[in-house]
């Protein structure tokens, strides 16, 4: 069996394992969905109320609204499901002791190692272009049909929903929250190779104690920006939104100020370094 063919296969065994990666964004966007079906009811007034000049009160939903928080909502569960899912990586074989069985087949600690990395930075962004838009497409189906059987003007719904934009905009905002996270999620699944129990706390206590202890040496608070910066500053850089919850023209698109920014690459080669420090304990790794 070839080395691709074999790394295919291990990460098909890590969706079969691990099904919370497809059905918590599939069942967070039901919900949506749902929401916006009981709600389309207003869909009419809201088109003529635009059409007319009329601005929704502040906090207020727009017309494009529904269809940002379909893609908000999708990436916020499975930014919390990703988590989990790297604390588990390498530390749920070693407790179930299926590392026996999987060390015994002629699957390199490389490949293992390269499967699960590539879940939360490759495969898991892809199912949530998938499921993302086939639930964008329902509501406009749906809305479609609701705008129709009132009379309103579609032609004025079309223009201002800024759909293109979003499936645009989408897939290039999950690459930069793939690459610029790579770091966090090497340290997640670094730790679960590390840790023999209690994953979460070992991720976030060394952080915590950092936080705290700068506190309270130099009531600072450069390890908390750090952190957020590493997390949420990929999309500072790569989008000028001044505001808006929707990117509605390419001009608050600026990847070269997100691709140039030294923070990425070095992001990426401690995200590396974090990844062959796993290959090397999961080669020495016995089960818990």
């Amino acid at each position: 069996m070839s080395k691709m063919r074999t790394f295919y296969w291990s990460v098909r065994r890590e969706l079969w394992e691990n099904p919370a990666l497809w059905v918590a964004p599939l069942a967070i966007e039901a919900v949506v969905l749902f929401g916006y079906l009981v709600s389309s009811h207003t869909l009419p007034r809201a088109v003529a109320n635009a059409a007319a000049g009329i601005k929704a009160a502040k906090g207020h939903a727009t017309l494009d609204t529904p269809f940002a928080v379909a893609a908000a909502a999708a990436m916020m569960i499975s930014f919390f499901v990703a988590v989990f899912y790297a604390l588990g990586a390498l530390h749920n074989e070693r407790r179930d002791r299926s590392l026996l069985f999987w060390k015994s087949l002629p699957v390199s600690d490389l490949t293992v190692v390269a499967s699960k990395a590539v879940i939360p930075l490759v495969v898991q962004p892809a199912i949530i272009v998938v499921i993302v838009f086939a639930t964008q497409l329902l509501m406009l189906l749906w809305a479609t049909i609701v705008l129709a059987l009132s009379g309103s003007d579609l032609g004025y719904y079309y223009g201002h929903i800024h759909l293109p934009m979003i499936w645009l905009m989408l897939p290039y905002g999950l690459v930069v929250n793939a690459l610029w996270d790579a770091p966090f999620y090497g340290w997640l699944i670094l730790v679960s190779a590390w840790a023999r129990r209690a994953t979460f706390v070992w991720a976030i206590g060394p952080w915590l104690a950092l936080m705290a202890f700068e506190w309270m040496s130099f009531q600072t608070f450069h390890v908390r920006d750090l952190l957020g910066s590493r997390l949420f500053g990929g999309f500072q850089l790569a989008f000028t939104i001044d505001g808006k919850t929707t990117i509605e023209t390419l001009s608050q698109v600026t990847p070269m100020r997100w691709l140039g920014n030294p923070g990425l690459w070095i992001g990426l080669v401690v995200g590396l370094a974090c990844f062959a420090l796993c290959v090397r304990l999961r080669r020495r790794n016995d089960p818990i």
